[in-house]
């Protein structure tokens, strides 16, 4: 009888400890994974949005290139004989703002005119490089592909024709980007927003290099990844690829029409994961040692208990594995030993559920500014659609936000953003969710909310956050974009990117104010 007793201690004992180190480790890995999955969307998403911002970036500043270069055509239209003339614009082309690193005029058949900075290689001689015929025959404005000048460098062409006022074609206007030396693109892209082995780089429609922080790679032929496949054929998106050094990475890309060109930002998902590491680590260090004290105790009682051993273990067993607590709770514990061995089991159960919570919490919130994630976002909105919810979104924008990043650096920026993000909760009303969107672009969800109601929503945050001092001493305004659901869009996709051209409007507007989706037509219908 005896013997038969200890086999059911040690029974006890085994089933416990197995409970204990089973229900630890799954909880771990689960949270682990989910806080992994997290991390992955959240690092593609910026760096989609990243991308999506430097392509905007070099959009514009193409053209601008192509306003400049126009207008000085306009003006020299009639002074193509004067050599004075074309060597001022020249000049001034060159100095203004470094958009080039060299400008030059020619006739219409190629003859160099004007060049700055001067160059006796290129002055008078006629161009026959690729670009520059390709310019010469079509005679419209013109982004060229790289090739190399007559001065060996690896060159952009970057032209503008000239037309008489007759409609004569008398030459063009151009300016050349030097790829492989100090150039327009390291203002334009600067260094990348991390420090940690990420980085930008750009291809033309090709799939060449024509920009990367590694000189070395530039003029590369990188079509066979399938980012640059991608954002070739004028897609933006992420995607996590192994590059061509067998390295995982995060990828954002993004077309820039105007040219064919693609941006892509992308980030090693070993360093992305850093965190996540960490924070197990950190957990598991934490829970180790009331782990311990937990199992000691569960140990201690189960040696104690002398009836009745075979209900008292199946019930604690079936509890550990379906991590029933109440379960545990309803087990009568009329005797010493049996009730430290519920209240151990009790104690340890409700901790290792706490940790899981704690992991889906991490999930869901945005944890620089403690407001609802993207990938959270993403589904409210997608149930709401389902639902066929009436809805209203206003997805707002801080205006110059790079500055004050630029000037007080990214903590303080760190700071306004959290900022922004408790003046959101405090306008909020019952049922509406705040959200962080990426960078410093957020979105509020209104339920069963009308265009005006969410206008009014989007004024108070606007009016005080114009009216108060931010973090970093200085006021910090905001843009806002309003759409409702069904009345302006049918689906999640086109609700956010309605919203978005309102933000771009209120943007063109002067910033520091709130556009609805329609608001300038319902204006104009107004007038008439």
């Amino acid at each position: 009888m005896k013997s038969r007793q200890i086999k059911l201690k040690h029974l006890i004992m085994g089933v416990a400890m197995a409970a204990f180190f089973f229900t630890s480790i799954g909880s771990i890995w689960s949270g682990y994974r989910m806080n992994v999955d997290s991390i992955k969307e959240n690092s593609l998403e910026t760096n989609r949005v990243y991308a999506q911002k430097l392509a905007t970036t070099a959009s514009l500043y193409l053209e601008e290139s192509f306003q400049i270069l126009g207008y000085s055509a306009d003006t020299i239209a009639s002074k193509m004989n004067d050599e004075t003339a074309l060597n001022e614009v020249t000049e001034r082309l060159k100095m203004q703002n470094n958009m080039f690193n060299s400008v030059l005029v020619t006739n219409a058949d190629g003859l160099v005119l004007s060049v700055s900075p001067p160059s006796e290689e290129v002055k008078g001689e006629v161009l026959t490089s690729e670009g520059a015929q390709e310019a010469l025959t079509k005679k419209i404005p013109l982004v060229s592909k790289p090739y190399e000048g007559i001065t060996g460098r690896l060159i952009i062409f970057i032209s503008y024709p000239i037309f008489s006022e007759t409609d004569e074609y008398l030459g063009m206007v151009a300016g050349t980007i030097y790829l492989k030396e100090q150039n327009v693109f390291y203002s334009l892209l600067g260094e990348h927003f991390y420090h940690d082995g990420s980085y930008v780089y750009v291809v033309d429609a090709d799939g060449r290099i024509i920009y990367h922080q590694d000189a070395s790679r530039i003029n590369d032929i990188a079509i066979e990844n399938k980012v640059v496949q991608a954002v070739v054929a004028g897609k933006s998106g992420s995607l996590q690829i192994v590059n061509t050094k067998g390295v995982e990475m995060l990828a954002g890309y993004s077309a820039v029409p105007v040219a064919g060109w693609g941006v892509v930002s992308q980030r090693p998902l070993n360093v992305a994961l850093e965190p996540s590491f960490d924070r197990v680590q950190d957990v598991g260090i934490k829970a180790l040692p009331l782990m311990l004290v937990s199992i000691i105790i569960v140990l201690w009682a189960a040696a104690r208990i002398a009836h009745p051993l075979q209900q008292l273990a199946t019930l604690t067993e079936e509890s550990l594995d379906k991590k029933n607590v109440e379960g545990l709770k309803s087990v009568r514990s009329w005797y010493f030993e049996a009730y430290y061995l519920k209240s151990a089991l009790v104690r340890s159960l409700s901790f290792l559920q706490g940790q899981v919570s704690y992991f889906k919490d991490q999930s869901t919130t945005d944890p620089l500014t403690g407001v609802t994630n993207r990938r959270t976002m993403d589904t409210v909105l997608a149930k709401w659609q389902e639902e066929k919810l009436p809805h209203a979104i206003i997805l707002m924008d801080l205006d110059h936000f790079k500055s004050v990043n630029d000037t007080y650096g990214h903590a303080v920026g760190d700071k306004v953003l959290q900022y922004l993000a408790n003046n959101m909760k405090t306008v909020a009303r019952d049922g509406d969710i705040c959200c962080r969107y990426g960078g410093e672009e957020f979105i509020m969800l209104l339920p069963n909310t009308t265009a005006s109601e969410a206008a009014q929503v989007a004024e108070q945050l606007r009016e005080t956050l114009a009216n108060s001092l931010k973090p970093c001493g200085r006021p910090v305004t905001l843009s806002a974009g309003i759409a409702v659901y069904p009345q302006m869009a049918d689906t999640t996709e086109g609700l956010i990117e309605a919203a978005d051209g309102a933000l771009y409007l209120a943007k063109q507007a002067g910033r520091n104010r709130v556009k609805v989706v329609g608001q300038e037509q319902m204006q104009n219908n107004e007038r008439k």
